[in-house]
């Protein structure tokens, strides 16, 4: 069994102090603003951006023309249905003006058969009249 020693001030200060001399070491070894490594690196992400912000705006260009198709999509189907509606709403006017001509005329057929009914028996409502 391994026996835990605990680090004295002095090993953890030294720990730091190498630790920070490293870290300025690697610091120092980075290479300027003007080197040529860096410079074609930089234009690499520039290029990459350009090209990025390029797709972006095609996406948007194109999702915009989906989005205006679907709208004239929706609007025409919306037309179509009220038309429909229209047409409909017509039809079952037209049905319901024919269903009250014919109980119009049930209604009279009716109501003649009840008053010749009524003159062959020799009684007649008031209101009525032979026709």
């Amino acid at each position: 069994m391994a026996i835990y020693r605990e680090k004295d001030i002095f090993e953890r200060r030294n720990a730091a102090n190498n630790a920070k001399k490293a870290l300025l070491e690697r610091f120092k070894q980075r290479p300027a603003e003007d080197d040529p490594r860096v410079l074609a690196r930089k234009a690499e992400r520039e290029a990459i951006l350009a090209a990025r912000a390029e797709r972006e705006a095609e996406k948007a260009r194109i999702r915009q023309e989906k989005l205006a198709r679907e709208a004239a999509e929706r609007a025409e189907a919306e037309r179509i249905a009220a038309e429909e509606a229209r047409i409909r709403e017509a039809e079952e006017a037209e049905r319901a003006a024919l269903e009250l001509a014919l109980e119009a005329e049930r209604k009279a057929k009716r109501d003649a058969r009840y008053a010749a009914r009524k003159a062959r028996n020799g009684r007649m409502p008031p209101g009525f009249t032979v026709r």
